[in-house]
């Protein structure tokens, strides 16, 4: 266990709000291994880097000696997690449920130590209660403090529908605290009402009260909504290893430090002298090419980081071909064909000038490797996968005609 001192500002890294920090001083203090809770709801089956803001965090506590609890909600998933919501979420299916589950399990253990995590399911408790039970469970909360959550009072002043289950939600995820006895749970500054609701919770059934952790939400790269896979400005833990590193080489300059606090697992004194070295002129670009490289190695191991990293900005590195990429086939009357003339005459140069310019700053390649200006391919019917510059494609095929 670090002392208190130092596990308060490894803590405070990123968090937004901690309620209430003299409490988590004290449980600190106690030098007894916490209970740190943090729930998630199967409701898709990928995780993206918005969604490891909480999970970087988890492995923070693990690191400093704690036990994290990571809940799979695969009973509150079937009501429908109603936070930031104008209407009523459509339930999960159980199959929904157990599917997205299975590679939630998968994609947080790049992150997580497996031998200090404990994977619940809160419907192993809350299918067990009974009728009575929850009923004394509603009782516990009123319509009224119902209507203080920031979305339920914009739905009601608005005269959008509020089905009674989605009362409920806050509800249970209180009581997730209590049958799980959380010392700290962790959340999204989004969450802060039902987290708060765990610690009523706690109090009522006699325990004592968990401190509420709030994180903040990641933006995507478009730097202004939040990480979104619906609003593509995300970057997907299961992203192919390229893809995963140029859309973070990609990002803007003003996101960087942002996703250095709160994805990286540098310590901020590393993540200052990278900052000083920005302030003296070093490239931003190197610098986010050093968190792409962090997180790809993280998320698929140091030789794709690397293969990555050689790659960077070849779409067609780790086998990464478009969907839609055209096939064109080249008659050519000869055994041997330059390069240049060939992207020409396929349409990925707009002239053999261009080709050729292309070829001078090494930004074609074939089959993920790059070619140089004075590469001849042989014209033997092969289909080999081209790409010139960022954006340009094709699956050529030399034959002789």
């Amino acid at each position: 266990m670090v002392d208190v001192a130092e596990a308060l500002s490894i803590i405070k890294r990123g968090a937004h709000e901690i309620l209430v920090e003299d409490e988590l001083v004290e449980k600190l203090s106690s030098g007894r291994k916490l209970r740190i809770k943090a729930g998630f709801d199967p409701t898709a089956p990928d995780l993206h880097l918005g969604h490891t803001v909480l999970i970087n965090k988890l492995r923070q506590f693990q690191d400093m000696g704690h036990e994290v609890l990571f809940l799979i909600g695969d009973f509150t998933g079937r009501i429908g997690d109603p936070t930031g919501k104008n209407v009523t979420r459509k339930p999960l299916t159980e199959e929904d449920v157990k599917a997205n589950a299975l590679t939630y399990q998968e994609q947080v253990f790049k992150i997580l130590d497996p031998e200090k995590t404990t994977v619940v399911f809160n419907a192993e408790w809350m299918s067990k209660l009974s009728a009575s039970d929850m009923i004394e469970l509603a009782a516990t909360s009123t319509v009224a403090r119902m209507l203080e959550r920031d979305d339920f009072e914009k739905r009601y002043k608005g005269n959008q529908a509020i089905s009674i289950h989605e009362f409920l939600y806050p509800l249970i995820q209180g009581y997730d605290s209590v049958a799980l006895e959380a010392d700290v749970e962790l959340g999204g500054t989004d969450q802060k009402f039902n987290l708060l609701m765990g610690r009523e919770m706690q109090k009522h059934f006699g325990q004592v009260p968990q401190v509420v952790l709030t994180m903040p939400i990641l933006e995507g790269l478009d730097g202004v909504q939040k990480m979104s896979k619906s609003l593509g400005n995300y970057v997907g833990i299961n992203d192919r290893p390229g893809e995963m590193f140029n859309k973070l080489v990609s990002m803007p300059d003003s996101l960087m430090w942002r996703y250095f606090e709160l994805l990286s697992l540098k310590s901020m004194d590393e993540v200052r002298e990278l900052m000083d070295g920005v302030e003296r002129g070093a490239n931003p670009r190197d610098v986010k090419m050093e968190l792409a490289r962090e997180l790809v190695t993280r998320f698929h191991g140091e030789e794709a980081a690397a293969n990555a990293h050689k790659s960077s900005g070849n779409q067609l590195a780790e086998g990464e071909i478009p969907d839609d990429i055209e096939d064109i086939t080249l008659k050519l009357d000869m055994q041997e064909a330059p390069i240049a003339m060939i992207l020409n005459q396929a349409g990925l140069a707009s002239n053999g000038a261009q080709a050729k310019d292309m070829l001078k700053n090494q930004r074609v390649w074939i089959d993920g490797e790059k070619v140089s200006a004075g590469t001849m391919l042989a014209v033997d019917g092969q289909a080999r996968v081209f790409q010139a510059g960022k954006k340009r494609y094709a699956r050529i095929t030399l034959v002789h005609g």
